[in-house]
C-alpha cells in the first residue's frame, strides 16, 4: 500500500498547483504536451482491446502460400494451354508400341501420368502380387492346421515333431556359437 500512496504524490501536487497552471500560459503547454503525447485526435485515452496477432498472422501466411501456389499454377495452365493445346489423334506408326502416358490428351494430363501416377498395367501387376502373397498365407495357414490335425489325431504333441523357428533368432545364436567356437579354438 505504500507503494500505491506514493504514485500518487505527484498527482497531489498537482492538485496543489492547479490555480497556476489555469493561467492562459501554462494551459497552451499543458494542452500542446497532451496533444504531443497522444495525437490531434482529442483523446486522452487508451482503449485496452484483445489482441489481433493470431488473425493476422494466419491472413499474412494464408496470402502468402495462396499466392506461392496459385500465381505458378495459373501460370503454367495458362502457358500450357495457348501455346502447347490438347494433342491431335494421329495413326500409330508400324512397329511403335505408345507409352501408357501417350494416350491423354492434354500435357498436364500426360505429366501427371507419367510421372506421378502408375500406370494401369503395373497397378494390376501389383494387385495379382497381393492375391499371390495372400494365396501363399493362405496355404501355410491350412499346412499348419493340417500339422495340428495330424498331431491331435495320433497324440503326438507340438515339441517332438513341429518346432516353428524364426530364421533371424537361429542366425543369431549360430553366430555366436561360431564366435564362441573361434574364440575358444579347438
Amino acid at each position: 500500500m505504500v507503494g500505491w500512496s506514493r504514485l500518487l504524490a505527484p498527482a497531489a501536487q498537482f492538485a496543489r498547483y492547479r490555480s497556476v497552471l489555469q493561467t492562459p500560459a501554462c494551459r497552451n503547454a499543458l494542452q500542446q504536451q497532451l496533444r504531443q503525447m497522444s495525437g490531434d485526435h482529442g483523446h486522452h485515452h487508451m482503449t485496452i482491446k484483445p489482441s489481433r496477432f493470431q488473425w493476422d498472422k494466419f491472413k499474412d501466411l494464408m496470402h502468402f502460400y495462396v499466392m506461392l501456389g496459385l500465381i505458378p499454377i495459373t501460370a503454367l495452365v495458362l502457358y500450357t494451354n495457348i501455346f502447347v493445346g490438347p494433342a491431335q489423334l494421329a495413326e500409330i506408326p508400324e512397329g511403335y508400341e505408345p507409352k501408357h502416358w501417350e494416350y491423354e490428351r492434354h500435357p498436364i494430363s500426360r505429366f501427371i501420368a507419367r510421372y506421378i501416377f502408375n500406370s494401369q498395367q503395373q497397378n494390376y501387376e501389383k494387385a495379382l502380387h497381393n492375391l499371390f502373397e495372400e494365396n501363399e498365407k493362405a496355404q501355410i495357414r491350412k499346412l499348419e492346421e493340417e500339422v495340428r490335425r495330424k498331431m491331435s489325431e495320433r497324440n503326438d504333441y507340438q515339441a517332438y515333431y513341429y518346432r516353428p523357428t524364426v530364421a533371424k533368432y537361429h542366425r543369431i545364436s549360430k553366430e555366436a556359437a561360431d564366435e564362441l567356437e573361434a574364440l575358444r579354438g579347438d
